[in-house]
């Protein structure tokens, strides 16, 4: 038995072409999924949809417990788990970190005490060993795109969802924090009449309390003709990037994703800052973003502003090869082989 943790519905993005490839080999894959009222739509409707052989968990004690009972062989996590130490001698544990982008807790999950981690790239490889010179990392790829890659995604029927065909296709997928949905302007979906535009926020923004301000924005945006908001229920980035000509985003993983399709990206550098994070406490920022933001920002085209996205939105449809040289330096060390195969190279170490 080999299972897979799902603390979130957006760690199953990720774990599925595993899954999938699993079960072609015979193999049995469980997915012990932590019950969570924000979330439990989003997941009852992921479990129904990929007919997943799930456990149900309230926290993690219980998941634990399930793992001591049942000893499976392998245990694949999406981030940190604290009590991982004690699946020792019992299973063994691997990471796959849900996200390939520049926030900092890339590195410092690895703190966690797991038996071996798949990573992307060789570059990404080498600055964890040095990192953690005790540990174990793998360079498989990133599973997440391999759908896309073996022509098993198709993306979205965007006449079904009310868009028109014919349009060309933007998806904005903006995380949460920093975010730059607070920097939009109100009206921009008419600004962007000739588009139709995809509307995939970070699952929180549309379910804490504590974004209620962003999901009331990405509402009203929804009500314009050219948009489709991926309601709560949608967490897969998959199909929407297998369906758009550009991607519009900002401190996000999905910018790196996008890229490693070679299609083009535009990096939106203005985004809400809290209080808390301004002036005096910028450095709570620089500390939250890892260097990488930096380091890779030439894989996009840059919007300074609201004001000149349009502009730059424009220039990179009517040519969007203009990065595509940046886009295959920078991927070869974020995501590593772009081939499809990357579920294949975890698969073939876990069962190895």
């Amino acid at each position: 038995m080999i299972c897979f943790d799902v603390l979130h519905p957006y760690y199953l993005p990720q774990y599925l072409p595993v899954k999938d490839e699993l079960i072609k080999r015979g193999e049995t894959a469980h997915f012990i999924v932590y019950r969570n009222p924000e979330q439990q739509a989003a997941l009852d409707a992921l479990v129904s949809q990929h007919q997943l052989n799930v456990q149900w968990v309230n926290n993690a004690e219980e998941a634990l417990a399930f793992y001591l009972e049942n000893k499976p062989k392998w245990v694949i996590f999406g981030n940190s788990f604290d009590a991982s130490s004690k699946l020792k001698g019992i299973s063994k544990t691997a990471l796959m970190q849900h996200g390939i982008g520049p926030k900092a807790c890339y590195y410092t999950v690895s703190e966690s005490d797991m038996d071996v981690r798949f990573v992307e790239g060789e570059y990404r490889l080498n600055r964890l060993q040095q990192l953690f010179p005790s540990k174990t990392f793998i360079d498989t790829g990133y599973a997440k795109l391999d759908p896309i890659l073996q022509g098993h995604e198709k993306g979205l029927d965007l006449k079904a969802i009310g868009l028109d065909p014919s349009k060309p296709t933007l998806l904005y997928a903006p995380t949460f924090y920093p975010s730059s949905i607070e920097k939009m302007a109100k009206q921009w979906p008419e600004h962007f009449a000739e588009y139709n535009i995809l509307l995939k926020p970070h699952y929180f923004s549309l379910s804490k309390a504590g974004y209620k301000k962003q999901k009331q924005l990405l509402e009203f945006w929804a009500s314009f003709d050219n948009v489709y908001l991926a309601p709560v229920e949608e967490t897969n980035l998959v199909p929407f990037m297998a369906s758009a000509d550009l991607l519009i985003s900002d401190a996000s993983s999905a910018l790196f994703e996008f890229a490693a399709l070679d299609k083009p990206v535009v990096w939106c550098d203005f985004y809400h800052l809290r209080w808390s994070y301004r002036g005096i406490f910028k450095f709570r920022f620089n500390k939250r973003m890892d260097n990488d933001l930096y380091r890779y920002a030439g894989v996009a085209a840059h919007a300074e502003t609201y004001g000149n996205l349009k502009a730059v939105v424009d220039e990179q449809l009517i040519n969007p090869d203009l990065f595509a040289p940046q886009r295959a330096k920078y991927t070869q060390e974020l995501a590593g082989r772009v081939d499809g195969l990357a579920s294949k190279r975890i698969v073939n170490y876990l069962l190895g």
